[in-house]
């Protein structure tokens, strides 16, 4: 499939490497396979499942939220994480196989 040369313009790598960089460490990819695996789980329920104190859980948090990974729901004053389905079925479409596919 050939790209328009316009398509590279459109992309925004910035974006993407944060996703990246946050799938590239064992825990945030545990935290999110949870999430994708359980639905929606409150902070409390993460902090026991991937063996982190909370301190350390939310460095992992901060960066899959700021990847746009995860989204984050308040509730009194707990946190609940679900995984966004949106930028999780963007990061594995074949529209974005396409842009990192190698030229035949």
């Amino acid at each position: 499939m050939e790209l328009p040369l316009s398509f590279s313009t459109t992309v925004d790598y910035a974006a993407y490497e944060k996703q990246f960089k946050a799938l590239g460490d064992q825990k945030r990819l545990q935290i999110l396979h949870l999430l994708c695996e359980r639905g929606e789980l409150c902070v409390c329920d993460l902090t026991e499942l991937v063996h982190l104190p909370q301190s350390k859980l939310s460095y992992h948090v901060k960066l899959l939220l700021d990847a746009g990974l995860i989204t984050r729901e308040k509730r009194g004053t707990w946190n609940y994480y679900s995984a966004n389905p949106e930028t999780m079925n963007h990061l594995f479409s074949e529209e974005l196989c396409c842009i990192f596919r190698p030229a035949p």
